[in-house]
């Protein structure tokens, strides 16, 4: 951690209407963190980015370079690329070639969303997933592929065809719960709630009492991971299953 009295998360950030769920969570557990966003552009019209089209724009290693560069004077402890979609768009070996320039760029450990989901199955061990997507079909169908590609299980997805982020983060959690019993499968370890863009830390205890199983939503893996990377450890009951540290197991390190 640097000398600052608070740890420092970078956000590559590519818009959408979550940014106070972040806030609010880093307050909520004590402030020991600072978060910095710089934005990204993204593909698309602002109507249509969970496009597959929009969403490989989105991905692009010039454009993440390019915001993560104002990142190094405020010399975080690691930089985050919170974006479920245009991290796992291009598959796994893109995913993961975002993290080497960030890391490169910065000077420090990375992460992104998509990768975060698989080390939080990593460390609760879970392989059989039920996937609520807020994607329109083609976009969820990529994000099943992605995470086919770490031999994780899908055994029933639905989606609710959010055809942009900003159009996500209008859903309530009211219609997310709505919509849980449809997409649990009863072989199901965990339930998958992927877009970054939707606000739903606070509302991942209902999420799970609901489901009757741990769910991992983008934005609390989010947190779980990136302050993990910025060199603090996080438990705390409120936040699900996961973030409670009740599934066992070891944080990944991300890249460095």
């Amino acid at each position: 951690m640097n000398n600052h009295q608070q740890a420092r998360i970078g956000f590559v950030w590519p818009g959408g209407g979550s940014e106070h769920d972040f806030y609010q969570f880093l307050e909520e557990t004590g402030d020991r963190a600072r978060l910095f966003i710089t934005c990204t552009r993204v593909g698309g019209d602002g109507d249509n980015d969970h496009d597959v089209e929009a969403l490989e724009q989105t991905s692009r290693l010039d454009w993440l370079v390019e915001a993560a560069l104002r990142l190094i004077p405020l010399k975080v402890d690691c930089v985050y690329w919170p974006c479920t979609s245009g991290s796992f768009i291009r598959g796994r070996a893109h995913a993961e070639e975002q993290l080497r320039v960030l890391t490169d760029t910065v000077s420090a450990p990375s992460g992104s969303t998509s990768l975060a989901f698989i080390e939080a199955l990593r460390y609760s061990g879970f392989r059989r997933v039920s996937v609520l997507s807020t994607y329109p079909e083609p976009a969820s169908r990529a994000f099943e592929s992605f995470l086919n590609e770490f031999d994780i299980e899908v055994l029933n997805m639905i989606w609710l065809n959010a055809p942009s982020g900003w159009d996500a983060a209008l859903f309530e959690p009211e219609l997310i719960i709505k919509h849980i019993p449809r997409a649990i499968h009863p072989d199901a370890d965990v339930l998958l709630i992927p877009d970054t863009a939707m606000p739903s830390t606070f509302a991942i205890r209902e999420f799970e009492s609901c489901a009757g199983i741990p769910v991992f939503t983008a934005n609390g893996v989010t947190m779980w991971h990136a302050m993990s990377l910025a060199g603090l450890t996080l438990s705390d009951s409120r936040f699900g299953t996961l973030i409670a540290g009740d599934l066992g197991g070891k944080v990944g390190s991300g890249l460095s």
